[in-house]
């Protein structure tokens, strides 16, 4: 029908997509669990928007200072910023942006010039461009109070600095999802970006430390990045003279052209219909080189069914690069804290915290970091749930070998944190020791009846070994974060009736206690949570197999 029917215009294929995309929206907030998660992200775009419009305001104090003390070469500094937020920030954000579904739009008689400006507007709608804009006109704003005069100037060079940055960031994106399609480099680069990411934290220090040496040194690399988006987009701003902006303004438009050039070309082999796939060519093995692993039943404290489960998720967690690169980050973050926070040479040095205030603080947010993945641990299942529902074993007898080998887990990243804590902060004493390891008990005890609940009740399917749309429900998320509010905030108080008292062994005997009677209900949910998940069986399987 494409072929001998008439396509309509740009405008109306796009609004034809927009409409599509709202009803299918629509329609799926029929269903409560996508309700639910809706609210949820409501909820994580309304403190989004408080951090935007927060800074927003300092946005318009530096359009608006640099204008009336006449320092428009400042204006640089920010085009600096809003570029390097604009063009990494979807990297750490990918799972909340908005996806580009090339396969899924192909399925439509779209002209590839339709196609083009959708994948636009798509990265005109992700959080890093919407944020970027609304600084933007915060910036133009600033200059307007000031003097209207510098305001076509300023908003002639906003413009192109948009469209560029949108195009650069399409561009990176799609050549990312295209080297991204293979599961090694996407676990080689996770691992080279978390690391990188975490490496940047050590720079305070240095900064400290050789400061006075460094500074002047990134003045003079200054000349060499005045090509690049940012600095052209400054110089256009602060050119006392009208060829210095022309030029500057050229090289914007240069940049514009060279990169659309890039993307539509891009584009152009995506809508030819490019497959990305990950899957190897087919090796001939040798009979010698196979190999049947089977898993023996061994008599022992734990049942068998449930020590399967438990190396299935153990082969699980070596399986997907990202997770098992994600344990590396709990001792490189105390090592981080330590550097920032406290012992000797901290940055804050004499006003550092003390053992008695960091070591709870960090198992606060140790514990934070390692019990998220619970709240959706059947993520990477996928069409396995099924064997679960089939095979003739107890739903309980799954939630419990996945909570104990999440528990080996955090057993050893926090005896790991630990050490390296006594290392590098000191020994905050026995007592506060025995109750901080106390108060990590009854946390991890308490949270994992509510996380096996949330995973039952509000699934969200992930892939090994993937990164763009990998996250957890909202409603998981929010339940993750009031539930560590509220374990947080009964901890202090358990952790300072020791002090108020006198007596520093109270809070292990409290939190012994609370640790029991925790215990106690979650061995008691595990009959209630095998139910219902009979009850949710469809939506379960449902979720996870699409």
């Amino acid at each position: 029908m494409a072929d001998i029917a008439r396509l309509p215009g740009v405008l109306q294929q796009l609004q034809l997509i927009a409409r599509l995309r709202w009803r299918i929206l629509r329609n799926s907030l029929q269903r409560k669990n996508n309700r639910l998660d809706a609210v949820g992200m409501v909820f994580a775009w309304a403190a989004s928007a408080l951090l935007v419009f927060t800074v927003a305001g300092a946005f318009f104090a530096g359009g608006f200072g640099f204008t009336v003390k006449n320092k428009p070469v400042w204006f640089g500094a920010l085009f600096w910023g809003l570029f390097i937020w604009w063009q990494f920030l979807p990297i750490f954000v990918a799972g909340f942006g908005a996806k580009f579904e090339f396969k899924t739009l192909l399925r439509f008689p779209l002209s590839r010039r339709a196609f083009y400006f959708l994948g636009l507007g798509y990265g005109l709608v992700d959080f890093a461009a919407l944020s970027s804009i609304c600084w933007i006109v915060a910036m133009i704003l600033g200059a307007a109070a000031a003097r209207l005069s510098a305001v076509p100037v300023l908003v002639a060079a906003s413009v192109l600095f948009v469209i560029l940055n949108v195009t650069v960031e399409r561009l990176i994106g799609s050549w990312l999802e295209k080297l991204l399609s293979k599961r090694k480099f996407r676990e080689i680069f996770l691992g080279v970006f978390v690391l990188s990411m975490v490496s940047l934290n050590f720079l305070n220090p240095l900064m400290q430390r050789y400061g006075k040496d460094f500074r002047p040194r990134i003045l003079e690399f200054l000349p060499y990045v005045s090509w690049l988006p940012a600095s052209l987009a400054g110089n256009a701003v602060s050119s006392p003279d009208a060829r210095g902006a022309s030029l500057s303004f050229a090289g914007l438009l240069l940049w514009i052209v060279v990169t659309s050039g890039l993307l539509w070309n891009r584009f152009a082999t995506q809508y030819s219909g490019e497959e990305l796939s990950e899957s190897d060519v087919p090796a001939i093995m040798k009979r010698k080189d196979r190999r049947r692993d089977v898993l023996t039943e061994q008599q022992g404290i734990i049942p068998p069914q449930v020590s399967a489960v438990m190396a299935k998720e153990f082969r699980y967690l070596f399986r997907n690069g990202f997770g098992f690169i994600n344990l590396l980050l709990p001792p490189l973050m105390v090592i981080v804290f330590s550097f920032q926070f406290a012992g000797p040479s901290s940055a804050l040095k004499e006003h550092g915290m003390r053992p008695q205030m960091f070591f709870p603080a960090i198992m606060a947010y140790l514990i934070l970091i390692l019990l998220s993945p619970a709240y959706n641990s059947f993520a990477f299942e996928g069409k396995g749930i099924q064997a679960y529902f089939m095979a003739p074993v107890q739903f309980r007898d799954v939630l419990l070998g996945k909570n104990l080998m999440l528990m080996v887990v955090v057993v050893v990243e926090l005896a790991i944190s630990l050490t390296t804590m006594v290392w590098r902060v000191g020994s905050p004493g026995i007592p506060l020791f025995s109750s901080t390891i106390a108060a990590a008990a009854f946390a991890v005890s308490v949270q994992l009846t509510i996380a096996n609940w949330s995973s039952l009740s509000f699934p969200r399917k992930m892939e090994l070994g993937k990164m763009k749309g990998q996250r957890n429900s909202g409603i998981s998320v929010w339940t993750a974060f009031g539930v560590q509010i509220l374990l947080g905030g009964i901890c202090a108080v358990v952790l300072l009736a020791g002090r108020w008292t006198g007596n520093p062994w109270l809070p292990v005997f409290a939190f012994a206690g609370l640790t029991a009677a925790a215990l106690g209900g979650y061995v008691a949910s595990l009959g209630a949570l095998s139910r219902l998940a009979e009850g949710k069986k469809e939506l379960i399987i449902e979720t996870l197999c699409r």
